[in-house]
C-alpha cells in the first residue's frame, strides 16, 4: 500500500508578502498583476479575508476591486516567491527525495517507505516549514495522489488530513464533481447535464449513461476517480512539457503589424529560454484571447525538433495569421512544446 502526501502552502504569493507587511495581517490581500486594479491583470491569490467576498485565483483584478473595495492590491513578485519556495522544498526534500514539485507552492512526496505515522511525518514537516520560513503548508495524506491532493484541501489553512479508501463513501463522494482530478470547466458541464453534480452521483452513474457522454477510456478514467482510484506515480524527474510567455495588453490590439511584432518579441524570449536548457521544440503555438475572453489557438508541428530561431519565428507567423486578426485582441500568448534535447533532436 503507497502512502502519498500532498504539501499545498496556504496562499502562498499573499503570506510571502504578509513577511515583509506584517500590517496587513488580517486584512484582505490581493496579489495579481501590477498591483492596481485599474488596469488589466487577474488575481495570482489572495488571502483568506479576501476569499469570504468570492475572490478567486484567475479572476479580474477589477471584478476583485468590486467584490472588495477595501481590499490591498499588491504587485506579483515572482523573484520572492521563488526564493521562498526554494526554502520550503529544502524541508520536503529533508522527508524524502521521492518527490514532485507543482509550481512554486505545491508538491506530492511519496512516504511509502518511512516506518513513522504518517500523521507524524506530517505534523513535523508542517512545524518545520513553519518554524524555517513563516509559512503556513496543508498537508494531506492518502493512498494515492488524487486522495492526497483532496486531504490537503479539506482543511484548509493549516489542515493536516488523513484519507483512506474506506473515508471515500463519507467524505469525498459529497464533495462537488469539479473536486476530481480531470474534471475541468466542459467536463463538468456535460457531467451536469447527467445529473451529475457530486463525486457520489459519478460514482453511482451507471457505466453506459457515462459511456454515452465520453469515450470509453474517460468514462472509466471518471468512474475510477469517483472511487477514489488512481496510480499516478510521484514523477520524481519532472519533464518540461512547453515553455511560453503570454501578455496581456492594457488596451486592446487591432494591428496586425505589432502583433507580429510582439509575438517575435515573445519568442525571442522564449527561444533564449529554450537554448539556456539546452532544448529543442518541434510544436509552435499562438494563442489569442480577444475582447470577449473568447481564447483561440492556432499550432503547427516541425518535421523534427529544433532550436533555429528562423525556422521558429516562421511557423509563429504562421499561426499569428491563421487568426482572425481584424478583431480587438486582449492577449497574446506563443509556446513552445514538444521539447527534446537539442543534441538528441539534431537541431
Amino acid at each position: 500500500m503507497r502512502t502519498i502526501m500532498h504539501v499545498d502552502m496556504d496562499a502562498f504569493f499573499a503570506s510571502v508578502e504578509l513577511k515583509r507587511r506584517p500590517d496587513l495581517a488580517g486584512r484582505p490581500v490581493i496579489v495579481g498583476g501590477r498591483g492596481d486594479p485599474t488596469r488589466r491583470g487577474v488575481v495570482s491569490t489572495a488571502t483568506y479575508e479576501a476569499r469570504v467576498f468570492g475572490i478567486h485565483s484567475g479572476m479580474p483584478l477589477r471584478t476583485a476591486a468590486r467584490l472588495c473595495p477595501d481590499a490591498v492590491f499588491l504587485p506579483v513578485d515572482f523573484a520572492a516567491y521563488r526564493e521562498a519556495s526554494a526554502q520550503v522544498f529544502e524541508h520536503l526534500a529533508a522527508v524524502t527525495h521521492r518527490l514532485q514539485p507543482v509550481g512554486l507552492d505545491e508538491a506530492y512526496l511519496d512516504i511509502s517507505d518511512r516506518p513513522e505515522d504518517a500523521l507524524d511525518i506530517g505534523q513535523r514537516l508542517k512545524a518545520d516549514i513553519l518554524n524555517g520560513t513563516d509559512l503556513v503548508a496543508s498537508v494531506g495524506i492518502g493512498p494515492n495522489r488524487l486522495l492526497a491532493k483532496i486531504a490537503s484541501d479539506l482543511e484548509k489553512p493549516d489542515g493536516l488530513t488523513w484519507l483512506r479508501m474506506a473515508d471515500v463513501a463519507d467524505r469525498v463522494w459529497p464533495l462537488p464533481v469539479r473536486t476530481l482530478h480531470g474534471v475541468g470547466p466542459r467536463t463538468g458541464e456535460r457531467l451536469a447535464m447527467l445529473g451529475v453534480e457530486t463525486v457520489g452521483d459519478l460514482a453511482a452513474l451507471p457505466a453506459d449513461r457515462l459511456q454515452g457522454a465520453f469515450s470509453e477510456r474517460h468514462a472509466r478514467s471518471l468512474q475510477r476517480a469517483a472511487h477514489g482510484e488512481d496510480d499516478r506515480p510521484v514523477q520524481t524527474e519532472r519533464v518540461r512539457k512547453s515553455i511560453g510567455r503570454e501578455r496581456t495588453f492594457q488596451q486592446d490590439c487591432r494591428s496586425s503589424g505589432r502583433l507580429a511584432y510582439e509575438a517575435r518579441q515573445m519568442l525571442d524570449g522564449v527561444h533564449a529560454r529554450l537554448t539556456e536548457r539546452g532544448l529543442a521544440a518541434r510544436t509552435v503555438t499562438v494563442k489569442l484571447r480577444y475582447r470577449d475572453f473568447t481564447t483561440h489557438t492556432r499550432s503547427r508541428s516541425l518535421p523534427a525538433p529544433t532550436d533555429r530561431i528562423a525556422t521558429l519565428a516562421d511557423a509563429v507567423q504562421e499561426c499569428l495569421f491563421a487568426h482572425r486578426l481584424h478583431r480587438a485582441v486582449r492577449l497574446l500568448g506563443v509556446q513552445l512544446s514538444g521539447l527534446a534535447p537539442t543534441a538528441a533532436a539534431g537541431a
